[in-house]
């Protein structure tokens, strides 16, 4: 296959005029529009549309009517379907603070759903991420804190195990156990340490950070906020540049001139664009679940109970990539960067996902001008929907999906 007359994102963070040649399920060239090879065969006229990797969400926790906290392989199938459909090709879930059992339950759920499964429709899943239960009991957010537990190098193992690898992150509050640092030192050449619902002060987390944690659970989110007196987390994460941030640009979490700032004072580089989407995405208003907690849902905006406490979102990765740059002023390159080359560095799967390169996965979106989506290439092979399945995903009044 070839994809001509686009304008491909490349490894250096920049759009060429030119094309994407792939082999199966590999990227073979990418060329310049001076050096594009003869068309024959099967080509897809890209029409000047822009020609992105296939996002990464690294944590959200359902869409659809699903979660993967609810343990079910067809689930997670529908959930990768979904995801795949709107051009995020790869996926590490977030699970909630449940207890242990449960958690290993749906640990080895998701082990054998990884196995099983090779299907160019769906979205590859590629790690999970456990934002509990090692969390903050005044930070807790949407989580249940009944099942909030101090750290436990045990219990994370325990986690390792079941999931067969598969966790990537595990998140801890280190102001709640006194053994913290001792936690972050033993796990973390096995394990993602990031610093989840927690309310450390900049001394707590800044020696989180020196004893090995290097990623930071949706920034300004449930951690104490960033003052001139008192910088806590945030502040910590700036000042200890091996640290990754997740942010949330969903335009209902952090204001957009907070974005603009954040963006200024960490660096694209180190900022990762999530969704922490919930089962209500792609989903009409109303009452959901998240934990085992009840969400309601009105617009983009889900709320714990009849409380204002914010329960996830329900946006997918697509639509904060387009609010970050349509609403918030990134320029289109960064956004990019940050939901597919950031969060596959993250993962430690740069070497397959995250840019359009010899070699690395065929995994390609391509975007109008207006950043509507226009086609998505999984594994090779451009993704088509029966118009059932089509009308089932996206409302006539909210969807502009055409297909190339």
């Amino acid at each position: 296959m070839i994809i001509d007359n686009v304008y491909v994102y490349t490894a250096n963070k920049i759009f060429v005029k030119g094309g994407i040649v792939l082999d199966g399920d590999k990227i073979m060239r990418v060329y310049e529009e001076e050096d594009a090879p003869k068309l024959t065969g099967n080509v897809i006229d890209g029409k000047g549309n822009y020609a992105i990797p296939g996002l990464i969400d690294l944590h959200f926790h359902g869409c659809k009517g699903d979660d993967v906290c609810d343990g079910d392989k067809e689930a997670l199938g529908r959930i990768a379907e979904y995801e795949a459909s709107v051009g995020v090709t790869a996926i590490s879930p977030a699970t909630m603070t449940l207890p242990v059992e449960e958690l290993e339950h749906v640990l080895e759920v998701a082990a054998e759903y990884k196995k099983e499964t090779n299907d160019f429709r769906k979205a590859d899943l590629v790690g999970i991420n456990m934002e509990g239960p090692f969390i903050s009991h005044v930070k807790k957010g949407a989580q249940d804190e009944k099942n909030i537990l101090p750290c436990s190098v045990e219990i994370c193992d325990r986690f390792l195990k079941a999931s067969n690898g598969l966790v990537k992150f595990i998140g801890l509050a280190p102001e709640e156990s006194s053994n913290a640092i001792e936690f972050i030192q033993e796990v973390k050449d096995r394990v993602n340490v990031s610093l989840a619902h927690t309310n450390a002060d900049y001394e707590t987390a800044a020696t989180a950070f020196a004893a090995g944690a290097n990623h930071a659970v949706h920034l300004y989110n449930a951690m104490p906020e960033f003052t001139h007196r008192k910088p806590g987390v945030v502040g910590a994460v700036f000042d200890n540049k091996h640290v990754m941030a997740e942010i949330i640009c969903d335009g209902i979490h952090i204001h957009p001139a907070t974005i603009r700032a954040t963006f200024r004072m960490m660096g694209a580089d180190r900022m990762i664009l999530i969704s922490d989407s919930i089962r209500a995405t792609g989903m009409p208003d109303g009452q959901y679940t998240l934990g085992g907690q009840d969400v309601k849902v009105v617009g983009k905006r889900a709320s714990l109970g009849n409380t204002d406490t914010i329960a996830g979102s329900a946006t997918n990765l697509m639509d904060c990539m387009r609010t970050a740059v349509k609403q918030m002023g990134l320029p289109l390159e960064v956004a990019v960067g940050c939901a597919t080359i950031n969060p596959a560095r993250s993962l430690d799967i740069d070497d397959q996902y995250g840019s359009i390169e010899a070699g690395k996965k065929a995994h390609v979106v391509l975007l109008d001008k207006e950043l509507n989506l226009t086609a998505v290439i999984k594994d090779g092979v451009r993704i088509c929907y029966l118009l059932k399945l089509v009308n089932r995903i996206y409302s006539p009044k909210s969807s502009r999906l055409r297909f190339v």
